[in-house]
């Protein structure tokens, strides 16, 4: 018999990437018996969304720096590195005793979800609402921008 578990987290975003979803939960289903492993759990799945936003997802640190010269803004940056330093301080311990509290690793759900909803479903949904204008509204806003249709 499976019982869920009772997570006092946020479940995944719903624009989760495929790739990071079962990290995500199992990080979820193991918090409040293991938060150093939840932690753990959850900076593989931090590696995987930086692929998915583009980047190598070999070295979060590098990758979070690419981001930052791409404009990232700030706001994010601190969250991916919040979920990368309690992620590797869970994995080798430093400063930051995740097993002392818990609700850091907690707070890593709901920075992971705020990293998807910025950097994924908003620029989605601006999307989505700007494809409905107007064909000649399209237009006049590629020509006003210098943009190229290839």
């Amino acid at each position: 018999m499976i019982v869920p578990s009772s997570a006092p987290v946020p479940p995944p975003h719903l624009d989760l990437p495929d790739s990071c979803i079962d990290d995500y939960n199992e990080a979820r289903d193991i918090v409040a018996r293991s938060p150093r492993a939840s932690a753990a759990l959850l900076r593989l799945a931090i590696q995987k969304l930086l692929s998915e936003l583009g980047e190598k997802g070999k070295n979060i640190n590098e990758d979070i720096g690419s981001l930052v010269s791409k404009g990232l803004p700030v706001e994010v940056q601190q969250a991916l590195d919040y979920c990368r330093v309690v992620g590797n301080n869970a994995v080798h311990p430093g400063e930051i005793e995740i097993s002392d509290k818990p609700d850091i690793a907690h707070s890593l759900f709901e920075m992971i979800n705020f990293i998807v909803e910025v950097r994924i479903s908003q620029p989605k949904k601006i999307a989505d609402l700007y494809n409905v204008l107007p064909a000649g509204a399209l237009k006049a806003v590629e020509k006003r921008d210098g943009v190229k249709n290839t």
